[in-house]
């Protein structure tokens, strides 16, 4: 029974740590969240919308859904990489900031724009 319990205290402390973790880590900085976003589906605007900055994800999405169909004509395909570059550029920009840097940039500073 001494080994059930060692376990179950083992099992409850790991949870512990687990739980304060992600309290740590959760909330606050959206950093890795947000650029590896930005960098894979950046074109729609979904970093944006993590970060709070709704208007400007409307833009990136607008944009592609535009570009997407105007591509029937031909005149979409110059338009529709632009917003797929933008969420590339800022995603790399996000993920090479410090986390300092990038929380006092990006979430009090609330710039919206690389």
């Amino acid at each position: 029974m001494s080994e059930e319990s060692n376990f179950a205290e083992e099992a409850k402390k790991t949870a512990n740590e687990f739980s304060d973790g992600l309290k740590q880590a959760g909330g606050e900085n959206k950093k890795v969240l947000a650029g590896v976003l930005a960098i894979l589906l950046g074109s729609l605007g979904v970093h944006k919308f993590i970060l709070g900055y709704n208007k400007e994800g409307f833009i990136l999405l607008g944009a592609s859904l535009i570009s997407y169909v105007l591509t029937c004509v031909v005149i979409g395909a110059f338009i529709l990489w632009i917003p797929g570059v933008i969420g590339l550029i800022e995603g790399i920009i996000y993920l090479t900031k410090s986390d300092e840097e990038f929380y006092n940039t990006y979430q009090v500073g609330h710039k919206p724009w690389f």
